[in-house]
């Protein structure tokens, strides 16, 4: 009896542990950079809005790279969903960590987040998405990360100005000499999504050519939904489309693969793309002369300012120390755009060495 009442109490036992060792698992989605040096490195703690965007997934490489013998970094996948991103600064802050670098989901919920930090006196640096500047200006210890937004809708503009006045004769199907377009949004609120769609327009039409909107719609950044948009535009306009202007490079290869199942790019059936961010896979469709450009959107740089500013901040010291980073009247690192043809694709090349 004594023997099956003691094998009953170690069972038990074992049961217990397992359950506790299950309860304090990481419950965060994502990894950690510099692990294998335990408490030795300071814990930077991150989140990006989600893990298969493509251009975030070559800040998040660059991020991993520059916290290597740095920084703990604990980033974790929001899979696009704000709740559970609120849900993992929780998790990183009660795990110890020094510093938060944080690409929001939705901009608004940016003072939630510094709410949170500001509690614990803990320095945040926001990445990519721009929260608004009162933000920023409510606590000392917030920074942002990213570009001026406008200034790739400029560019792309430029871009698309220059490539209809060198190929006006094959671009202008119709010969009215107007630019007829279809516009790939990303989200709409997404302070990139609106000034890109807006400057690129705009410049355009500065440069003195006239234009005409076929159709205007968003794709969420994604190229499966660019597709699905494309495809419609496709049946519904045809050969009224003169142009194609996406807000990122991911919404441009899905309009180029639907452009593609129309028999585009095949003989002399051919029509202009441009994207923004100069990914590979775009550098790419632009050397083979399936996209006209796009507008290099840092990621390695973007990446690598992040981590510089977060590890100062989890070490105790100015975010800008033993940087070439400076920051401008909003608190920001800015990271310029670069515009990428076939001309100068090696710029594209370089930056994702």
């Amino acid at each position: 009896m004594f023997k099956k009442k003691k094998g009953l109490i170690l069972s038990l036992t074992v049961a217990s542990s397992i359950l506790l060792a299950a309860g304090c698992s990481n419950s965060t989605s994502g990894t950690d950079s510099g692990k294998d040096k335990g408490d030795a490195l300071p814990a930077v703690g991150a989140t990006i809005y989600k893990f298969d965007d493509n251009f975030m997934s070559y800040v998040r490489r660059a991020m991993d790279t520059a916290a290597k013998d740095k920084v703990k970094l604990m980033l974790n996948d929001s899979q696009n969903d704000q709740a559970k991103q609120i849900e993992q600064v929780d998790t990183l802050i009660a795990k110890g960590a020094k510093s938060l670098a944080i690409n929001l989901v939705d901009p608004k919920a940016a003072q939630t987040i510094v709410d949170k930090a500001k509690a614990k006196n803990i320095p945040v640096i926001f990445f990519n998405k721009e929260p608004d500047a009162t933000v920023l200006t409510g606590y000392d210890k917030a920074y942002y990360v990213g570009t001026t937004s406008s200034e790739s809708g400029v560019l792309q503009g430029e871009l698309i100005a220059k490539a209809w006045e060198a190929n006006k004769d094959k671009y202008d199907k119709n010969k009215d000499g107007k630019l007829q377009y279809v516009l790939l949004k990303g989200e709409p609120g997404h302070p990139d999504a609106e000034a890109r769609t807006k400057f690129a327009i705009d410049t355009v039409k500065e440069k003195g050519i006239q234009v005409e909107e076929l159709a205007m719609d968003t794709a969420m950044w994604d190229a499966m939904k660019a597709t699905e948009k494309m495809d419609a535009w496709i049946a519904k306009y045809n050969d009224k489309i003169e142009f194609v202007i996406a807000n990122n490079d991911g919404m441009a290869l899905g309009a180029i693969a639907s452009l593609e199942k129309a028999g585009y790019f095949s003989g002399d059936k051919f029509m202009p793309v441009v994207g923004v961010d100069a990914i590979p896979e775009a550098l790419e469709m632009i050397e083979s002369g399936k996209m006209v450009g796009s507008i290099l959107n840092d990621a390695k740089n973007q990446g690598k300012a992040t981590i510089d500013l977060a590890a100062n901040a989890a070490n105790g010291k100015d975010v800008l120390d033993g940087t070439e980073w400076k920051l401008d009247d909003k608190k920001a690192v800015r990271v310029p755009y670069i515009e990428v043809t076939k001309d100068n694709i090696q710029v594209g090349r370089d930056a994702y060495k």
